[in-house]
């Protein structure tokens, strides 16, 4: 009798770990993300002038995240998703530049230079990733971005209302959706570690955006 490869007892799905490993590593969980320093008191108009510009720098130009992983994807699951996805990401975009011009200059902070270089590093290393050649990798990295994109909505939301934008609505996949493409694509084991490889480095690149968001504000303070 012919055999088949059967999925461990116990393996986690895809999706399930994906959201997990975002979690731990990403943008929700971040000291500063979720501080009240950002959002109200004396200093949140900088800080979320800060932030947007630096969102701006990060993923206001195409091609950006989603679009780049669709150029590496060729699961039909993923390739679907990351068209949808891409047509959503274009009105984000735009809805970050009108914050951009809304919220005027960004805030004057010692040590301007060495973020701004900052900053270009971590574009480079997020296009390096959501271009990688290791199947799975780059779709990883954008279902991870979609899984962000969700609370940085809220920081940008928030600045909206104090600036008088109307927010679009966000047209990113839903949260199943996202785990239905994950666990679509990331059925063989190698497969999946390379898709939360994708996932866990691109949290990690937002968490290094927010501790730089926050040294920012520590600079101004001091200054």
């Amino acid at each position: 009798m012919a055999s088949r490869s059967v999925e461990p007892a116990g393996r986690a799905r895809t999706g399930t770990l994906l959201f997990a490993c975002v979690s731990e590593h990403g943008t929700s969980t971040h000291a500063y993300y979720k501080s009240e320093s950002l959002v109200s008191g004396h200093e949140a108009a900088r800080s979320l002038a800060d932030a947007i510009h630096f969102l701006c720098a990060l993923h206001g130009r195409h091609p950006g995240i989603v679009d780049h992983a669709a150029t590496r994807s060729v699961e039909p699951a993923a390739r679907a998703w990351l068209a949808s996805a891409g047509a959503a990401m274009a009105v984000e975009r735009s809805y970050l530049t009108r914050l951009a011009v809304a919220v005027g200059p960004i805030p004057s902070t010692p040590g301007g230079a060495n973020s701004e270089a900052a900053i270009l590093a971590q574009r480079g290393a997020l296009a390096t990733l959501a271009q990688s050649d290791r199947r799975g990798c780059a779709l990883g990295a954008a279902l991870a971005f979609a899984v962000e994109w969700a609370s940085i909505r809220i920081i940008l939301d928030t600045a909206a209302k104090r600036l008088g934008v109307e927010p679009p609505l966000c047209l990113l996949a839903s949260g199943e959706s996202i785990g239905d493409v994950a666990d679509d694509c990331g059925e063989a084991p190698s497969t999946q570690r390379a898709i939360l490889f994708g996932a866990q480095q691109l949290a990690l690149q937002h968490r290094g955006l927010w501790d730089l968001l926050e040294a920012r504000q520590q600079a101004r303070r001091e200054y």
